[in-house]
């Protein structure tokens, strides 16, 4: 007997109902079982673990505080530890919603060996990244800021002293450092990303994502400048040539911030350049008047030269950001670390401060 319409029609509607269910179940697995972005539902609301949300600085001067005067005694020559940590560091000028602690791991003269995780160590203490292992079990890692790459090839704070000597010699001291400089950054540039490297491993061991912290490395402001007046191209503050002054303020700290640039992207991380940071407020650049300056001068501890340990670290604070200068690069860090672009660089706004300015 041949079917009647209503079968027909019950026979369709079932087909379709099964071709909805078979499309339905190739959507859940699309969603569920294929790379790409992970479900709403499965996203993690910030860092892992618990603890407290948490930012820390990792690296050299810069970031350690120095010039500011002010430090740890732990990290003021006690036991051998010349760290130089200050509570008026960088890292503690930074204002993020939600974080709780401020950690500075910081050191200066460090560089890369002392970050990796390696077995090398400085002023008494092992690798900085090993050290963030350590407060990744307790304390929820929201950033972590990195300036190293400085006392590796290019050694800057000792080629300053260099500078400083050659004053009284016969030949500019960047003469033979400017033919160089392109191969000595070249150097360096592979060493930063290992750095980079371990501090990722580190958080990937953890149970950290890239996408539950930031990764931020900063390049390094200049702190001298040949806006310098006559009278203090000496003793009195910034005993420096001019041709000299001109090559490190432009092409020697510019120089070194692309290479960082470089770095950082190679690392998967986000750049922060300071190479401009200090202009209008270098050492010396204030004249009778160093109230306007970011930097410090030719610093002299004379306490520290009547102690036959202490003597050898009496000018560590020379030419370094100094509490003003380290407040404001705090200033634009803050802004950076919340702006979605990859690269900015800290420039004085109209109001005379820093802030972030997204660059390319």
């Amino acid at each position: 007997m041949p079917d009647t319409p209503a079968p027909r029609r019950r026979r369709v509607r079932w087909w379709h109902t099964a071709l909805a269910l078979v499309l339905l179940a190739v959507i859940l697995a699309a969603v569920f079982f294929l790379p790409g972005e992970e479900p709403a539902q499965q996203r993690r609301q910030g860092p892992p673990g618990t603890g407290p949300l948490t930012i820390v600085s990792i690296g050299d001067s810069t970031l350690s505080g120095e010039g500011t005067g002010t430090y740890t005694p732990d990290t003021d020559g006690r036991g051998g530890n010349w760290c130089h940590r200050s509570p008026d560091a960088t890292i503690h000028h930074t204002d993020l919603p939600g974080v709780r602690r401020k950690i500075n791991l910081a050191c200066s003269g460090a560089n890369t060996e002392h970050v990796r995780l390696t077995k090398a160590r400085k002023y008494t203490e092992g690798s900085q990244a090993a050290q963030l292992r350590e407060i990744a079990k307790t304390h929820r890692v929201a950033a972590v800021v990195v300036a190293i790459g400085a006392n590796d090839d290019p050694r800057f704070s000792a080629r300053l002293t260099e500078c400083a000597k050659a004053y009284w010699g016969t030949t500019p001291c960047t003469e033979a450092m400017a033919r160089d400089w392109p191969q000595i950054i070249d150097r360096m540039r592979p060493k930063v990303v290992q750095a980079l490297d371990d501090i990722r491993t580190v958080l990937a061991e953890a149970g950290y994502r890239r996408g539950d912290y930031q990764l931020v490395l900063q390049s390094y402001p200049s702190p001298v400048s040949p806006d310098i007046p006559e009278s203090l191209r000496s003793l009195d503050g910034c005993p420096f040539r001019v041709s000299d002054l001109k090559w490190i303020h432009t092409t020697g700290v510019r120089e070194l911030s692309e290479g960082l640039r470089q770095a950082a992207e190679e690392a998967g991380a986000r750049f922060l350049d300071l190479s401009r940071a200090g202009e209008g407020h270098e050492a010396c650049t204030g004249g009778d008047d160093p109230s306007s300056e970011w930097f410090t001068r030719l610093t002299v501890r004379w306490d520290d030269l009547r102690d036959e340990v202490r003597a050898s670290h009496a000018t560590q604070e020379s030419y370094h950001a100094n509490k003003e200068g380290h407040r404001q690069i705090g200033q634009c860090l803050t802004e950076f670390l919340a702006m979605p672009e990859p690269r900015a660089a800290c420039l004085a706004g109209p109001d005379g401060t820093l802030h972030a300015a997204p660059s390319e």
